[in-house]
């Protein structure tokens, strides 16, 4: 599985939010500091205030903030929250053959299906276990301060 780049800019923005306690971040700020387009930042931050991750501050001296603790972004809930498409294989689309392909004469006795489903939920078991408190505790460990 390959996460997409709107789920590696959601973590930056939520780490470089929360390297920040008590001030607004600009998009342009955040934009600056990982090389990324504003235009696609604001499509991330947005969503992200969405979700309720962000608080988000219109104006001229508007910018964007946690609106939860750390300690309860779970780094799993974040990617299910960020992320389209968790579909591993074919038979996991609309149908047991999704799109156009031809229905799976396996289907009924696929153990594929099953470990396929119980690895993702392994998956998201895991990353669960993180938060971004404790991404923000390795960053202020290994990374300058912004």
């Amino acid at each position: 599985m390959r996460l997409t780049l709107h789920t590696d800019y959601a973590l930056r923005v939520l780490v470089h939010v929360g390297l920040a306690p008590g001030r607004l971040v600009t998009i342009s700020e955040i934009a600056e500091c990982f090389g990324i387009s504003k235009n696609h930042l604001t499509k991330v931050v947005h969503q992200l205030g969405r979700a309720g991750y962000l608080e988000t501050v219109r104006g001229k001296f508007g910018g964007v903030r946690l609106s939860m603790a750390p300690e309860a972004v779970r780094l799993g809930e974040l990617v299910r929250d960020t992320e389209e498409d968790f579909r591993l294989a074919r038979c996991h689309e609309n149908g047991n053959g999704g799109g156009d392909a031809a229905p799976c004469r396996l289907e009924a006795a696929c153990m594929a299906r099953h470990a396929l489903n119980e690895g993702l939920d392994a998956f998201f078991t895991t990353l669960n276990r993180y938060t971004l408190a404790d991404m923000l505790a390795m960053a202020r460990r290994e990374a300058p301060v912004f």
